[in-house]
């Protein structure tokens, strides 16, 4: 039986090898998914994808889309979360790490003391989702960072209830009434890029200046879970929850969750929406990577193909309309484009 979901991903499936095939028609176009291997055979080969969560439905659909065309080509790709998938890319054992931020200085120090060389390519942009349950009883609808700090920093260790975390988000300016509520928290763990990139525009703007290890992070007793289902599961199981996690994969579950809107410190609360994110308006959007070697793409052929389709005209837009990112402005598209031609 033909699904709605099967539908369109038909629809875009067409979609996109139509727009491979006219993009190869032109002088100087970007390789379609249809060529074969130097020796005019089918393509053949292994690729290993890693890292990010948060980037793997888009990876994972654009292999699928590759391999419509090249099924000898094994494409494997995972998400135990950007900081253990850079762990595995720079010793060597992936050929592109998936990430939902920059790499930080001391992987690309890693990926050097291990000879790995590598081109960071932008592919999608995503919003962080400040969530709660459907079945919401704080009776918030916007929280504020200095709001988050207070219930999710490391100060807030032990606060198992909205009001505990009243005293530090009034002294760093809240104008928010927390309620008193049951306050359970679920989030990625520090294996995560979206808990890095949490940390980063969250806490660490507040360490310093209240006297925090800057590298503290977060509290530390919360539900943590590298597996964005399970985060949601655990928001969803709780009314006056609290959790993050990338806006499309809270979009795929609204049935479950509900945003917060978020105000970054200037009093204006701004709801998540593929506008607002695009934008940058709203506060928590943020890049999407992934991380190629060098190396193996000038030894796999396969490799090389995959990549170039991934970049090739369309292929990004229809991957990004099935797994609900947002597309890239063209001018970063053109960008990653040249990063990677001139590996």
């Amino acid at each position: 039986m033909t699904t709605p979901t099967t539908t369109r991903r038909l629809a875009v499936l067409a979609i996109a090898a139509l727009l491979a095939v006219g993009a190869c028609s032109g002088a100087g176009s970007r390789p379609s998914a249809s060529v074969g291997n130097a020796s005019g055979g089918p393509l053949t080969g292994d690729i290993a994808v890693s890292g990010s969560s948060t980037v793997q439905p888009i990876s994972q659909t654009v292999a699928e889309m590759f391999n419509d065309q090249h099924p000898d080509v094994a494409i494997t790709v995972d998400g135990p979360g950007t900081g253990d998938g850079f762990k595995l890319f720079c010793a060597g054992d992936t050929d592109i790490s998936n990430a939902s931020r920059a790499i930080k200085d001391e992987e690309a120090q890693l990926c050097a003391e291990n000879a790995v060389e590598f081109v960071e390519l932008k592919v999608a942009i995503d919003g962080m989702s400040i969530l709660t349950s459907i079945n919401d009883t704080t009776g918030l609808a916007c929280l504020s960072f200095a709001d988050l700090y207070a219930l999710v920093g490391p100060e807030s260790e032990g606060f198992d209830n909205w009001s505990a975390a009243q005293t530090i988000a009034t002294e760093l300016g809240s104008k928010t009434t927390l309620p008193d509520a049951p306050l359970e928290i679920s989030g990625p763990g520090e294996e995560s890029g979206t808990y890095d990139y949490f940390v980063e525009r969250v806490v660490t703007p507040f360490t310093e200046a209240r006297g925090q290890d800057g590298d503290a992070g977060t509290r530390k007793d919360y539900n943590s879970n590298p597996n964005d289902n399970v985060i949601v599961e655990g928001i969803a199981g709780t009314d006056a929850s609290l959790g993050w996690v990338g806006y499309a994969f809270a979009e795929e579950n609204n049935d479950k969750v509900r945003h917060f809107a978020v105000d970054s410190g200037d009093g204006k609360c701004v709801e998540p929406t593929p506008e607002t994110i695009a934008s940058n308006e709203y506060p928590l959007a943020r890049d999407l990577f992934i991380y190629v070697n060098k190396a193996k793409a000038a030894e796999n052929e396969a490799l090389a193909a995959y990549v170039d389709y991934y970049l090739a005209d369309g292929t990004i837009a229809a991957a990004n309309a099935e797994v609900g990112y947002i597309d890239l402005a063209p001018d970063v598209l053109t960008a990653s484009r040249a990063a990677w031609d001139g590996r």
